[in-house]
């Protein structure tokens, strides 16, 4: 990618310079994944180590009016080829005049509020071989300028550069079966990867609400897939990457020890029809349970999608219900386990996520993912014998 590597370049050349004012951060981790079920594929295995790290690199100046921010990302992967992988996670300056931010280079933009899905997060493309709940985001090229006005936020963004999403490899997993080919990655536009995004959002709040609306037009960070059949005689699915419009709205009301949420979209260009989906709940939180410090939130959502579940979305007219445990001890000790279960058929999804400080400097993480009862014409039927455990120790600095 010219334009990132070429940021990230004058970026990096610039910080020795300021050597002396550079802040470092960041982590290295090792990680395991246990996969419990046998493989489907004999190209794929029962647990994969891997190592990852994530310095960063921050400097200010002119007064905190200039940020200089270079975080790169590498991980290593016993067997999956497609996992080990590089990215430049951020590599931007942000200038900050009066009531406006101008930010250009590589960068992250999160967008949304809801637990289960994030349907109005759309500026940045899917890391998928980092985590498969669609989380981990990928560096994304950009010019954004912010105002803060008496009536709300506004950001504008101009993205010059695609970024495709990242699938596991032949040995890797999980993955779907039949496995993503990104070599046979096609597009809507001629321009490809060149093609101009543009997007903008405006946020305010009104008492206890928060609102945010938000458009965007360009190449789709969630591609179709095509069936297609190799000279190997191998059938793999093509990524195509439309060029779609959306306009999204999240809203989320504070009111005591409730929180109410909602994310809905309008999309077109994905497919031959247009779409909403929409997600919305509430989480409710019990403070200092049975007089403890600790904290519980109970969560429930309703996910929807009007497209037919066979086309794309796993998502279509499901229930999420989750709990999320946080017992504001010395060891920020966290968890947090939902599950999304189909309304019409046995499909369900089951995640668990924990972590607690260790000393001073490491964190330990545990995953779990478990798919359960998936009906044959789910999209996430590929993945039922694809439950895992994952653990992670970082090491931060």
């Amino acid at each position: 990618m010219r334009l990132r590597g070429l940021t990230a370049m004058l970026l990096f050349a610039a910080l020795p310079v300021f050597a002396d004012d550079v802040e470092i951060s960041g982590y290295v981790s090792a990680q395991n994944r246990y996969f419990v079920q046998q493989e489907l594929d004999s190209r794929q295995h029962g647990n994969y180590v891997s190592l990852a790290a994530e310095p960063e690199f921050y400097l200010e100046k002119n007064a905190g009016n200039d940020v200089f921010r270079f975080k790169p990302f590498v991980r290593l992967d016993q067997y999956d080829s497609k996992r080990t992988h590089a990215d430049v996670r951020e590599a931007s300056w942000l200038h900050v005049s009066g009531n406006s931010e101008w930010l250009v280079g590589v960068s992250k933009e999160y967008w949304g509020v809801t637990e289960s899905v994030h349907l109005v997060d759309i500026i940045n493309q899917t890391d998928l071989v980092e985590n498969p709940d669609g989380e981990q985001k990928l560096g994304q090229p950009m010019l954004k300028f912010s105002t803060v006005q008496d009536w709300g936020i506004v950001d504008l963004f101009v993205m010059p550069w695609f970024r495709e999403r990242t699938f596991a490899g032949k040995e890797g997993r999980p993955r779907s079966s039949p496995r993503v080919d990104s070599s046979l990655t096609e597009y809507d536009s001629g321009s490809e990867q060149h093609h101009v995004d543009v997007a903008a959002r405006w946020i305010n709040s009104y008492g206890d609400w928060d609102i945010g609306l938000s458009g965007f037009y360009g190449t789709s960070r969630d591609p179709d897939f095509i069936p297609k059949v190799k000279s190997s005689g191998e059938v793999v699915l093509a990524p195509f990457y439309p060029v779609i419009g959306q306009i999204g709205l999240d809203i989320q009301a504070t009111k005591g020890d409730w929180l109410w949420k909602l994310e809905t979209i309008y999309r077109n260009g994905q497919g031959e029809e247009n779409y909403i989906a929409a997600d919305a709940g509430f989480e409710y939180t019990l403070v200092g349970v049975a007089g403890t410090q600790a904290d519980v939130g109970l969560l429930l959502e309703y996910l929807y999608d009007d497209r037919s579940k066979s086309i794309v979305s796993p998502f279509d007219d499901d229930i999420f219900a989750g709990m999320r445990l946080t017992l504001n001890d010395a060891q920020s000790t966290e968890l947090l386990f939902g599950v999304v279960q189909d309304r019409h058929e046995s499909s369900r999804f089951f995640n668990l996520e924990a972590s607690r400080r260790l000393g001073e400097s490491f964190v330990l993480s545990i995953q779990g993912r478990f798919w359960n009862n998936i009906a044959r014409d789910d999209p996430l039927y590929s993945l039922r014998d694809d439950d895992y455990i994952e653990i992670d120790l970082k090491r931060y600095f």
